[in-house]
């Protein structure tokens, strides 16, 4: 007997958007159904991934929901099947903080949007399919800009060049169009950053050395453009770069991944080399960042010309991959990714002065040096103390990033907290069965 069920809400704020929950436990399901009821989707329900395909090949769905853990087809499989099926549904998964490796899988295989983890809150995930039919809603938009942009090009090749006042007449319906793109474009970026920092977390825990190190080298690298007059465009870029610069590491071995760059034999450095082509191919379908992308494809390029894939040399290498390999050896010379010994900060700052001219831009490793010093003062000046979660208030600074099993970055340092966020915390704690290690800012006279 098929268990799944449809059921459509009073209101009409959402009419005509079809929900599907898939969910081996029927509570679960009932929850969801009595959150989204009063939105006014249209709901589809089903116990296992076979009765949700089931569902999806009869309805059109407009976005799924999904359990990670379930019997005979999990979450990842049957994402994974939806994705090649049906593209233009939205997927959402429900994991708990134990399914780390079987996310790691989901968003690899299912393409997913966004995960939540359980227990969820009602206003997260209310909020999450929200922006997810928006992102939807945003993209058919753009596609169907897009189309008529073309069609109106293909009108302008065929008018006749005398015919002055109707090219003029098309000129600006066209560039009327381009704005309205630029808008959506603006739109579909936002939505962008949230899917870039869970990528973020995901890679470096591919990478084993975690701990948050690609969100340091990105703010280390943007304060580094904000120095050398980066354009605000281009500081974007290269942020994003910098948090998904070894995403094409994930095509290589574990054994590979951890070696020293000095130490690979030729079959290991042909292997390495590639990574960060396939880190730039990952995100070739993502319009929003393919200046990342751009940036991550050289960011081994080598100041003297001597380095990977392109062998580009001085002002040929962008400005952003010039920063982004400073900021970026600094702290593989740190983990011992470049050469075979772990280099302490002091000697890795030494190596880059050495290196000015062949491996890297003189003028950037001063301004890095600059931002090295700022950060060394700010430190000593800062005043933080541990507190346990039942000791926290609205409106403490965190010093240091929440971290979970030093692995999974939870709130990065200078999030200020909120009740709701306490709440979660504690939820978090109860849900582990041990307390974080938290650090909030303190207020202190000069």
């Amino acid at each position: 007997m098929n268990d799944a069920v449809t059921d459509t809400g009073r209101k009409n704020n959402n009419a005509g958007l079809t929900l599907l929950f898939v969910d081996d436990e029927r509570n679960i399901l009932s929850s969801l159904k009595r959150l989204f009821r009063p939105r006014g989707y249209r709901i589809f329900t089903a116990l296992s991934g076979k009765e949700g395909l089931a569902v999806m090949e009869k309805e059109t769905v407009d976005l799924v929901v999904s359990d990670m853990r379930m019997p005979d087809m999990d979450g990842a499989a049957f994402l994974e099947q939806a994705a090649s099926r049906w593209p233009d549904t939205e997927r959402i998964l429900l994991t708990g903080y134990s399914d780390l490796t079987s996310t790691i899988a989901a968003v690899n295989q299912g393409r997913i949007y966004r995960y939540i983890s359980k227990p969820w809150e009602d206003s997260d995930i209310l909020l999450t399919v929200k922006r997810a039919l928006e992102q939807k809603r945003l993209e058919k938009e753009r596609e169907r800009l897009e189309a008529l942009t073309r069609k109106q090009n293909e009108q302008l090749k065929e008018l006749n060049a005398s015919l002055e006042d109707k090219v003029a007449a098309r000129t600006s319906e066209l560039q009327q169009t381009v704005s309205f793109l630029e808008l959506a474009q603006q739109s579909l970026n936002k939505s962008y950053c949230t899917t870039v920092e869970v990528f973020s977390n995901l890679v470096e825990m591919r990478e084993h050395h975690g701990r948050g190190w690609n969100r340091k080298i990105a703010r280390q690298a943007s304060q580094v453009a904000e120095l050398s007059g980066l354009e605000a465009d281009d500081a974007q870029n290269l942020h994003y770069a910098a948090l998904l610069r070894n995403i094409g590491k994930i095509s290589l071995s574990d054994q590979l991944v951890r070696k020293s760059f000095s130490s690979m034999n030729d079959s290991e450095y042909k292997a390495f080399v590639q990574h960060p082509v396939v880190g730039a191919g990952v995100l070739i379908a993502l319009e929003p960042l393919q200046g990342a992308a751009s940036l991550i494809h050289h960011q081994h390029e080598n100041f003297d010309g001597s380095g990977f894939p392109d062998g580009l040399k001085a002002e040929a290498i962008p400005l952003s991959a010039r920063i982004l390999k400073v900021a970026g050896d600094y702290h593989d010379l740190q983990h011992g990714l470049l050469l075979t010994a772990h280099l302490e900060p002091n000697q890795a700052r030494d190596y880059l002065l050495e290196q000015r001219g062949r491996r890297y831009d003189p003028d950037v490793v001063v301004l890095f040096q600059k931002v090295l010093g700022r950060l060394a003062e700010s430190k000593e000046k800062v005043a933080e103390r541990s507190v346990k979660s039942n000791g926290l208030q609205s409106g403490m600074v965190l010093s240091r990033d929440l971290m979970l099993n030093d692995d999974v970055l939870l709130l990065s340092r200078g999030h200020r907290l909120t009740e709701a966020i306490i709440e979660r915390i504690y939820h978090m704690e109860e849900s582990i069965d041990r307390d974080l290690e938290i650090y909030v800012l303190i207020n202190r006279k000069d």
